[in-house]
């Protein structure tokens, strides 16, 4: 186990070191940030103190040198506040090499400040728009597994009637829907015409302000649409994953002896044949939660819902290259992380499968 971890960490680094230095170069080689800052406008002034700001006027290498010290837990910086390396003193250092630079520890990477944001730390809005992506992620993954495990056991043990039928082709469909068009049908229809019925609005965050205006309130509800639309497509994948597996699973000779035994088919399900068959839904899952956190952009934007995808996608509109950055590297970190996790998860569920 511990070898595994240390394997599959230092292969995570190697692959959020790839991730960093594509997005680096794409991002130059998009045109001057400094000119994205200053929307074009000629002022050759204000160009010049952005460029010693952010470091843009130095070298390329070495400003990818900066940029790789900006995400490193242990980084070099620098005293003088006129240095693009210099860190506040509020953030965590350990030793001093001399009075004017040290090396930093910092418990998160560095990954500066927002371009349009006045200037706020990404990791500050990384922190306020994360958990809400997170919370609709777990809502719809949640939805998607409750429900497409009781579809797809349904449908195994129906298998060739007229419900299995209808069953594949609602899960069908809901493979072939754009999370973009669902969005847009389910706000239209459930949040303006069924408005009345359902109580739904057709946009709304999790935080709102209370009608007095004094505060602010929880509003579950706001919650619904879009974690229900989120988790349409991982729901017909899993749908269709349980019911093959399971039949499989079902076909084996010692489900066979479990019935000559007079089990009922519940137990057979519960004791003997679930298990084994939710190996690749698991795995499915676990894949479908992190695109979950790439494929909210959309769903968040269409319901003005306050995440990380609505973010990127203001951040992609105003060319706010710190906050793109950043989002991806924090979606790239969790495929990594939950891949580690199945793989975990996997050798428990099947204790034949070996960590490698």
């Amino acid at each position: 186990m511990i070898s595994f971890l240390i394997k599959n960490i230092f292969k995570g680094f190697i692959s959020l070191f790839g991730v960093a230095t594509l997005l680096f170069f794409l991002f130059n080689l998009l045109g001057d940030p400094s000119r994205m800052l200053l929307d074009q406008r000629e002022d050759l002034e204000q160009l010049e103190n952005i460029k010693i700001k952010y470091g843009l006027n130095l070298p390329l290498h070495k400003q990818y040198i900066n940029y790789l010290n900006d995400l490193s837990p242990i980084s070099f910086h620098s005293n003088n506040v006129d240095d693009y390396t210099f860190l506040p003193e509020k953030k965590p250092r350990i030793t001093f090499i001399n009075t004017d630079s040290f090396i930093g520890v910092l418990k998160f990477p560095n990954l500066r400040n927002s371009f349009q944001k006045n200037d706020k730390e990404v990791s500050s809005i990384l922190t306020e728009t994360l958990p809400n992506t997170l919370l609709l992620a777990v809502l719809a993954i949640s939805i998607a597994f409750i429900i497409g495990l009781f579809l797809g056991i349904t449908s195994a043990l129906q298998v060739n009637t007229f419900l299995d039928k209808c069953i594949m082709v609602i899960s069908t469909l809901g493979m072939s829907l754009p999370s973009f068009f669902s969005a847009i049908l389910f706000a239209w229809l459930f949040g303006f015409v069924l408005h009345k019925y359902t109580g739904l609005g057709m946009t709304g965050n999790i935080i709102e302000v209370d009608d007095f205006g004094e505060g602010t309130k929880i509003v579950w509800k706001n919650a619904i649409l879009p974690s229900v639309v989120l988790g349409i497509r991982p729901l017909a994948v899993i749908v269709q994953l349980t019911r093959n597996s399971l039949l499989d699973i079902l076909s084996k000779d010692y489900i066979r002896t479990a019935k000559s035994k007079g089990l009922s088919t519940y137990v057979i399900i519960k004791k003997h044949a679930l298990k084994n068959a939710l190996n690749p839904v698991i795995t499915t899952l676990s894949g479908w939660f992190a695109s979950l956190l790439a494929g909210a952009v959309f769903v968040e934007y269409i319901f003005n819902w306050n995440g990380l995808g609505k973010e990127i996608v203001n951040a992609l509109n105003s060319s706010d290259l710190p906050v793109i950055s950043g989002s991806i590297l924090t979606i790239a970190a969790f495929f990594i992380l939950l891949n580690i996790l199945v793989d975990i998860s996997y050798s428990i569920l099947d204790p034949s499968v070996e960590l490698k």
